[in-house]
């Protein structure tokens, strides 16, 4: 099983299309929200370079937005 994590924020359309699509899917991921969360948005913008939302990051994958083909790809979908 893969270790997928997702950042997020509640009101981000496209993180709430991912966390979705994963749910859909069966993938188990830990969602963490960056909205009010200081270390988490650091640590979201240390491995991604990125301040938009979602981050998908499967076995240490960085995933920037929801790319579905991608994600398909890393998770075998």
């Amino acid at each position: 099983m893969a270790n997928v994590k997702v950042f997020s924020t509640p009101t981000c359309p496209y993180c709430i299309r991912a966390k979705k699509y994963l749910s859909d899917k069966g993938i188990v991921f830990e969602n963490v929200d960056v909205s009010g969360n200081e270390a988490a948005l650091k640590e979201m913008i240390d491995i991604s370079g990125q301040m938009g939302v979602p981050v998908v990051v499967i076995d240490g994958e960085v995933i920037v937005g929801f790319d579905q083909p991608r994600i398909d790809k890393k998770l075998g979908l």
